[in-house]
C-alpha cells in the first residue's frame, strides 16, 4: 500500500482532514479526549509540514498539559498513550474502517503518521476455485482482533483462508446493500456447526457440538438473540439473522487450531475472526470444548464486541436517537458508561430507560441497569446515598424476581453491595454472576477488584487474566494490573496501568500512580498526581485513610498507601480527617 507524507503534491489534505474526523467519531476515541486530541495534534502538524517537530516532548507538553522541564525518559505517558492510539487504529481499520481507501497508520517507534492510500477493489466475491481472487478478497475482508494477555496462537493465514472460503459458502451470492442500519433492537446471531478438518487426531472431540456450547454462553448475555442453525442449511441469513457464526478445526504441525468467523449477513463482509491453538494434548481433554466457547465468547459477547459495533456507532454519532430509543440501545448505553465511568454516559443511559414505555422499564434488565445507575451517580435532587440506596434496592429485588438466572442481574446485585461496604455480601453476588455466565468479563474483573482490596491477589490475578481478554479493556480494569505490578516490584508495568486506571477513578488511581513512580524514583510523575489527591472532594470531606477504608480493607495495602502518602509529603491531618 502507498504511503504519502504531507509534503507530496499528491495528498489530499481535504481527504486526510475527512479520514481524520472519521476516526474521531469512533465511540472508543470519541471517548477520550485526551487521545482525540493527540491524534488530531500529529495529523495537523504533519500536514502543516512540521512532522519532524513531532516528539514525544512536544506532544507531552502541547496535548498533554506536561510542564517545560518534562523528561520523557522518566515519564512515560506518550509512549503508553501512544500505544493505546496504535492499538484503536488498528482495530478501526480492521472492523468499522475496513473499506477507508485513506487510512491514518502511526508506525511503531514514531510519533509521525503516515497516509496509506488503499486501491479500491472492485467486483464481487470470486468463485472458490480462483485461488488468487480468494485471496485479493481474503485480504480485503480480513478483520483480526488483538487480545490483552492472549495465551493461545493468533490465526494463521491458512486458517483465515479456509475461514473465508467457509463463509463464502455460507453467505455467497448476497447483493451489497450499501450503508448499514444501525441496530436499534436486539442483534439476531445464527450459529452453525464448526467443522472438523483432515488430519485432527481421533482423541480430539468432533467440534460440531461447539455451537451449541457457544449458543448456551452467548443466551447467557442476554444483549442479543442467539440461534442455532441446522445442519444441512444452505445460508445462516435465511431466519433474519444479522450475523452468521462459524468455525473449523485444523491440524497446524502438532496443534490443534480452533477458528471462528463472525459475518454480517447484510453484505456478507467478515466482521471479526479468532483463532484459538491448543497442544492435541489440550484439546482432548474433557473441558475443551467448553473452554473454547468461553473464550469465543469473552470477546462475542462484550458490549465491545463486533455484534454491538453498529449500536455502538450509533451512540457515538451525536444523532438524536429519542425516536429510536429500545431496550437493547439503552442496555448498550448503560454498558458504556460502565465502561467509561463517566457522569455524562451515566445521565444518557439513565435518560435512555426513563424515556421506554412504562413496560419496557419494568423488565429485569432496565430495573438491574437503573439500580446501578441511581446507586452510583448523583442526581440532581443530590439525595443522601442512603436514599438512592434503598431505591436501588427495591428495583433489584423486583429484578431478581423476574429474572433469578441473570448473570447482569446479579452483577448489579453485588455493585450495590459494594456501594454499602458489604464485601461478603458482593462477592456472593459476583460468584452467582460468574456461576450464571462465566465470560462476562464486567463481572469478572468486579470481583477481581473486590478481592484486590481485600488482599487476595492469587484470586484477584486469575479473574483479571480472563476478563482482560475481553476486547478494548476499559480503564477500570487496570486497578488490579496496577496493584499485581507493585507487588511484583515492576514499577514502570504499574505507573502505565494506574495511568489507564486513574481515569475511572479519581480517589485511588492518582495514588497508585504516586506509588509506581516513589518506587521508580520518577519524581515527575509525584509532583503531577500529588495536587490532584489533595484536591478531591471526597478526601477533603472526610481525610484520605477513612474515605480508601470504605473501600479497602487489606491492611497491608493501606500501609502501603498510607507511607506513600508521608512520603510525599502530604499533612498526617489530611490523611485521617477532612481538610
Amino acid at each position: 500500500m502507498p504511503k504519502t507524507s504531507a509534503n507530496e503534491p499528491e495528498l489530499d489534505r481535504a481527504a486526510v482532514a475527512e479520514a481524520l474526523e472519521r476516526v474521531l467519531a469512533q465511540p472508543e476515541i470519541a471517548r477520550s479526549p485526551q487521545l482525540a486530541q493527540f491524534l488530531s495534534y500529529i495529523v495537523s502538524r504533519t500536514l502543516e509540514g512540521q512532522s519532524p517537530a513531532i516528539k514525544a516532548y512536544s506532544i507531552a507538553v502541547d496535548v498533554f498539559g506536561r510542564p517545560a522541564d518534562f523528561d520523557p525518559q522518566n515519564d512515560p505517558i506518550v509512549r503508553v498513550q501512544a500505544r493505546r492510539l496504535r492499538a484503536l487504529l488498528d482495530e478501526y481499520y480492521s472492523g468499522a474502517g475496513a473499506s477507508e481507501e485513506l487510512r491514518i497508520v502511526l508506525p511503531l517507534g514514531r510519533y509521525v503518521p503516515d497516509f496509506v492510500v488503499v486501491p479500491r477493489k472492485v467486483g464481487s466475491v470470486a468463485p472458490l476455485d480462483d485461488e488468487e481472487s480468494a485471496i485479493r478478497h481474503i485480504e480485503r475482508k480480513r478483520v483480526s482482533w488483538n487480545l490483552l494477555q492472549q495465551r493461545w496462537l493468533g490465526a494463521a493465514a491458512v486458517s483465515t483462508f479456509i475461514l473465508v472460503a467457509l463463509a463464502y459458502v455460507l453467505w455467497s451470492s448476497r447483493p451489497d446493500p450499501g450503508a448499514v442500519a444501525y441496530n436499534v433492537s436486539l442483534p439476531r446471531v445464527a450459529v452453525a456447526d464448526f467443522q472438523t478438518l483432515a488430519g485432527v487426531p481421533d482423541a480430539v472431540p468432533r467440534v460440531s457440538g461447539l455451537a451449541l456450547e457457544l449458543l448456551t454462553d452467548l443466551q447467557q448475555f442476554g444483549s442479543f438473540d442467539a440461534s442455532y442453525v441446522a445442519p444441512g442449511a444452505e445460508r445462516l441469513d435465511q431466519n433474519g439473522s444479522d450475523y452468521g457464526l462459524a468455525g473449523v478445526a485444523r491440524l497446524e504441525g502438532d496443534r490443534v487450531e480452533f477458528s471462528a468467523i463472525l459475518t454480517d449477513t447484510q453484505t456478507a463482509s467478515m466482521v471479526w475472526n479468532q483463532t484459538l491453538s491448543l497442544t492435541a494434548a489440550e484439546a482432548g481433554l474433557p473441558g475443551a470444548l467448553d473452554e473454547i466457547s468461553r473464550s469465543f465468547s469473552l470477546i462475542l459477547g462484550s458490549v465491545r464486541g463486533p455484534v454491538h459495533q453498529k449500536a455502538r456507532m450509533l451512540l457515538a454519532s451525536g444523532q438524536d436517537v429519542v425516536d429510536q430509543q429500545s431496550p437493547y440501545l439503552c442496555r448498550i448505553a448503560f454498558d458504556l458508561y460502565r465502561a467509561s465511568s463517566s457522569p455524562a454516559d451515566s445521565r444518557r443511559a439513565l435518560a435512555c430507560f426513563e424515556a421506554l414505555p412504562a413496560v419496557e422499564q419494568a423488565r429485569a434488565t432496565g430495573l438491574a441497569a437503573v439500580a446501578s445507575l441511581i446507586t452510583e451517580t448523583e442526581n440532581a435532587a443530590e439525595e443522601p446515598l442512603h436514599m438512592r440506596l434503598a431505591t436501588a434496592a427495591e428495583k433489584l429485588q423486583q429484578a431478581l424476581s423476574l429474572e433469578p438466572t441473570s448473570a447482569f442481574v446479579w452483577e448489579q446485585q453485588a455493585r450495590w453491595h459494594e456501594a454499602q461496604g458489604d464485601v461478603a455480601s458482593a462477592r456472593g453476588a459476583y460468584g452467582v454472576s460468574i456461576q450464571l455466565n462465566p465470560a462476562r468479563g464486567d463481572a469478572l474483573a468486579g470481583l477481581a477488584r473486590l478481592l484486590a482490596f481485600t488482599g487476595n491477589y492469587k484470586e484477584a490475578e486469575a479473574l483479571m487474566e480472563a476478563a482482560l481478554k475481553t476486547p478494548d479493556p476499559p480503564p477500570w480494569y487496570f486497578g488490579v494490573p496496577a496493584l499485581l505490578a507493585l507487588r511484583d516490584g515492576d514499577y514502570e508495568r504499574a505507573l502505565e496501568a494506574a495511568e489507564r486506571y486513574e481515569e475511572a477513578d479519581r480517589e485511588l488511581g492518582p495514588i497508585l500512580a504516586l506509588m509506581a513512580s516513589q518506587g521508580g524514583a520518577n519524581g515527575n510523575v509525584v509532583s503531577r498526581y500529588l495536587p490532584q489527591i489533595m484536591e478531591e472532594p471526597a478526601f477533603r470531606r472526610s481525610g484520605i485513610l477513612p474515605r480508601l477504608r470504605l473501600r479497602i480493607s487489606d491492611n497491608a495495602l493501606m500501609d502501603a498507601i498510607r507511607n506513600a502518602l508521608v512520603q510525599a509529603g502530604v499533612p498526617v491531618q489530611a490523611l485521617i480527617s477532612g481538610f
